[in-house]
């Protein structure tokens, strides 16, 4: 039997290793586009791109970056077409499945955000069973976004603290910054440092509208499915050349 190797991506001598961000998100757009391009179906778009989703969690756990979060669908995407939304449910499902055993060896945890209730149910066992076999991992916090809007988040937050409130259990003046974000999805992870979106929409998609504060972002042209660790190490490199000042003034 023959051994899969390993790949390995050394960072590139033009990075500072201690100026590299901790947790990178990634709006993952283009998909469609991409298959369109080049006549084939959107499906194939969405197979390509788990590619490059797998390849960009491999380059992050060896260059030291600590986590990933990819927007892999949002509470909107339930209005494409059936054909395209049965089709990336069976696709999250069957990746789940064969995958796994790679997630252990490769030391990465997997995490899921989002109203998952409202998934299919063999997809939320698939989800269940990764979650809690790579909870040991400590190699890379892999954080996927699925049936995830920011503004959903935001309000079951509200709605969860409005509860704990009205029964007594905190006052108004309790609620802080610090209380709010750990009613969100995200309580257990970093905010991002970088978020990366492709395909050149100027824009945040409903995608952790909380936790992007002062996060600093990144936009190519490049569509999701040719996003190699080339523009990887291309947004890294401009988010090293950034001053992050968090709204305060250096002296």
């Amino acid at each position: 039997m023959t051994t899969k190797p390993v790949v390995r991506y050394a960072l590139p001598a033009d990075l500072k290793p201690d100026r590299l961000p901790q947790h990178v998100a990634v709006i993952m757009d283009g998909n469609g586009r991409w298959a369109k391009r080049r006549g084939l179906p959107r499906i194939m778009g969405h197979r390509r791109g788990v590619d490059t989703l797998k390849t960009l969690l491999r380059c992050c756990r060896d260059w030291g970056i600590g986590a990933l979060t990819a927007y892999a669908f949002s509470t909107e995407n339930w209005g494409r077409p059936v054909e395209e939304v049965d089709f990336l449910m069976a696709l999250f499902e069957r990746v789940l499945r064969q995958e796994l055993l790679e997630m252990m060896e490769e030391n990465v945890r997997i995490r899921f955000v989002g109203n998952l209730a409202a998934l299919p149910r063999s997809l939320q066992g698939e989800i269940h069973q990764a979650v809690t076999q790579t909870q040991g991992n400590h190699g890379i916090e892999f954080t996927v976004a699925t049936n995830y809007g920011g503004r959903q988040e935001i309000v079951q937050a509200c709605r969860a603290i409005a509860e704990q409130v009205q029964r007594g259990e905190l006052s108004p003046s309790d609620i802080s910054e610090e209380l709010f974000s750990r009613h969100l999805y995200t309580s257990e992870i970093s905010d991002p440092d970088l978020l990366i979106r492709t395909s050149g929409e100027m824009r945040i998609s409903n995608f952790l509208l909380w936790q992007l504060a002062y996060a600093e972002i990144y936009v190519t042209d490049t569509l999701w499915p040719d996003f190699d660790t080339s523009e990887f190490h291309r947004a890294i490199y401009a988010y090293q050349q950034r001053d992050r000042r968090f709204g305060k003034v250096k002296g």
